[in-house]
């Protein structure tokens, strides 16, 4: 799978996620500070992530800032991406089953090396639900 990643800095996780995506056979692009040729700041990285996804440059994306916050409402703006900020692995779970989220983003500051393993594990394992309740809450969403 292709895998987008944007990261406003170096710092916590940042660049693990790449390595272990690697390291479980995808395909990575690399925004903001894992990329030297472009702006780092979190806005601008998270953008780029988001747009590899939503024009189809990249199946899933993961954007990392040091809380997530300002890298979930960055990917966010970008029309068809469901981005979520996942501390744990039942909220990635839920976010891949529930929201069909197609954007994981993670904080720098709290996500340790055993919870990002976790959390990716619960991603990938994750898939959306075909309960009617829950497509059509993912459908709605897409119309807001």
């Amino acid at each position: 799978m292709r895998i987008s990643v944007a990261a406003d800095s170096k710092d916590g996780v940042a660049e693990r996620v790449v390595a272990e995506l690697r390291g479980r056979g995808h395909d990575v692009v690399t925004h903001g500070a894992l990329n030297d040729d472009e702006r780092d700041d979190w806005a601008w990285a998270c953008e780029l992530t988001a747009r590899d996804v939503a024009e189809g440059r990249a199946e899933q994306g993961v954007v990392c800032c040091w809380t997530g916050t300002g890298a979930s409402i960055a990917a966010n703006k970008v029309p068809g991406v469901r981005a979520a900020l996942c501390v744990d692995a039942y909220t990635a779970d839920g976010a891949r089953k529930w929201n069909d989220a197609n954007v994981l983003a993670l904080s720098l500051r709290l996500t340790s090396d055993v919870v990002l393993d976790e959390i990716l594990d619960a991603w990938f394992a994750g898939r959306p639900s075909d309960d009617p309740a829950d497509q059509a809450n993912i459908t709605h969403v897409g119309r807001i």
